[in-house]
């Protein structure tokens, strides 16, 4: 069985051992053995007071998750998505995309109309959210200084 749940902070610890194991994996290879950096990431997607954190579990198991916000905009409410991963043994079934679909579906139901992400073009990542719809938004870009 296959179902979306909504998480809290009380979800953590699963969170933090699923997103660890994918995004040290191919193609993403980051270090996060750091638990202390690990925690206060997590926790500063899952802890906030406009903070949305949907979980797919199949069979009980949490098998992927995304991590973001409401963010209150002119054009109206959106749910701004920071990080969207599923188990790596799991990806490339249509799983990622059912769980889009499933936070979809949940956030019409919220009142809410719009997602916003940003992901980088030479990933895996920007391929699987186009699949699904998402487009390039031709005006905006993002910027970066290192200190």
């Amino acid at each position: 069985m296959t179902e979306i749940k909504a998480m809290s902070m009380r979800d953590i610890g699963a969170v933090k051992q699923l997103f660890s194991a994918v995004f040290s994996a191919e193609p993403w290879n980051d270090d996060w053995s750091d638990d202390i950096q690990l925690h206060s990431y997590i926790s500063e997607y899952m802890s906030n007071g406009n903070s949305l954190t949907f979980g797919l579990f199949m069979n009980g198991e949490l098998t992927g998750a995304s991590l973001g916000c409401i963010k209150h905009w002119w054009e109206g409410t959106e749910y701004n998505i920071g990080e969207f991963f599923v188990k790596t043994s799991e990806q490339g079934q249509g799983l990622g995309s059912a769980f889009l679909s499933m936070i979809e579906e949940e956030l019409i139901a919220r009142g809410i109309r719009r997602i916003f992400l940003q992901t980088n073009r030479n990933l895996p990542a920007f391929g699987f959210y186009r699949k699904n719809g998402y487009e390039l938004l031709q005006d905006h870009v993002s910027l970066v200084k290192n200190l």
